[in-house]
């Protein structure tokens, strides 16, 4: 039987987005979402959880991070402290 490799990613009761926690072979997503569950929230930590096929990531390459992430740095319109922010908008 032939099995994918799939990362898994699982969104904890107090956090707001899906972190990464490991990886596991299955058959397919049906039983990689069985498998992360047993595996990764024996302690019912998780509230969500992601199976994504591993060939189905595409990531930079750490040699690209002057090309990737510099030019970044010249446009201070991004930053959050270039706008000011009412009161009555409250927590962002």
């Amino acid at each position: 039987m032939s099995t994918t490799l799939f990362e898994i990613f699982i969104r904890s009761k107090q956090g707001l987005e899906h972190k990464h926690c490991g990886s596991l072979h299955a058959a397919d997503v049906e039983q990689a979402l069985t498998l992360a569950r047993d595996v990764y929230t024996r302690r019912q930590e998780g509230v969500s959880i992601w199976v994504v096929k591993s060939t189905d990531i595409t990531a930079s390459q750490p040699d690209d991070k002057a090309e990737m992430f510099d030019p970044m740095a010249d446009k201070i319109y991004r930053h959050p402290t270039f706008y000011a922010i009412p009161d009555d908008v409250g927590h962002m």
